[in-house]
């Protein structure tokens, strides 16, 4: 049976080693045995495991979610139907991010229009905003 190190492990799946101990210590990547040396020896199969766990974050899944959705494959009785209840979800946190950030772009739009450019720093109208109380 072909066995990785972290070492090789990380250099396939593109990976930092600590990134891989850290993914170990939640669960994501099992636990696998060790050598006699007390090395790590993961199965080829935990290429495949790494690159889904990147790939899903890169999809904006954290890796609680992650870790569901690793469940899941892992479930025979799971339907699709799960998985697709987790990417609503998924979709419906960006809506709120990006509603989020749509507000902040507004209130910085209006800013530099307040903002002539010109004068000293200590009447620019965008410090003075960022450093003013918040009205109760």
């Amino acid at each position: 049976m072909n066995t990785l190190t972290i070492g090789e492990l990380g250099e396939k799946a593109q990976v930092n080693i600590e990134t891989l101990r850290y993914y170990e210590r939640r669960g994501l990547l099992p636990s696998p045995p060790r050598s006699p040396a007390n090395y790590r020896l993961f199965p080829p199969e935990a290429v495949k495991v790494v690159r889904f766990i990147k790939h899903a974050q890169a999809l904006g899944f954290n890796l609680k979610e992650i870790e569901q959705l690793l469940s899941l494959q892992a479930i025979p009785e799971a339907q699709c139907a799960d998985v697709k209840r987790l990417a609503q979800d998924k979709i419906m946190d960006i809506d709120a991010k990006i509603a989020t950030l749509q507000a902040i772009r507004d209130v910085l739009a209006g800013l530099l229009v307040e903002c002539p450019g010109l004068g000293p720093i200590q009447y620019c109208p965008i410090l003075e905003t960022i450093a003013a109380e918040e009205k109760e």
